[in-house]
């Protein structure tokens, strides 16, 4: 009498498994907020600029933008006051923003 074949373990997808988790779905969203800032920016900010940027973390003491090298970063300083009224002008509850340079 032979038995029959173990059935394969079920297996999750990523998003599933992420929905499934308080910790990583509280991630991802702050992950997709972060997006939705930087894409909101796309209108106030030159082109050029732009492409030096990359969505960094959000946490309890404001936003983070990620900037490709040093000159990107001063001049998006220049910049603040006019990200910061953009994106609160949106809805986004944005009080504080910090610029980091990402390392190589």
């Amino acid at each position: 009498m032979s038995r029959p074949a173990p059935s394969p373990p079920q297996r999750t997808s990523v998003i599933d498994a992420i929905a499934q988790s308080d910790t990583l779905s509280g991630m991802l969203s702050l992950h997709q907020t972060s997006n939705t800032y930087l894409l909101g920016l796309k209108a106030l900010l030159p082109a050029d600029l732009h492409a030096q940027l990359k969505a960094g973390p959000i946490d309890e003491t404001g936003w983070c933008l990620l900037v490709t090298h040093n000159a990107a970063a001063a001049k998006l300083r220049q910049w603040l006051p006019d990200i910061g009224a953009h994106l609160r002008s949106k809805g986004h509850p944005v009080q504080h923003i910090r610029i980091k340079v990402m390392s190589r």
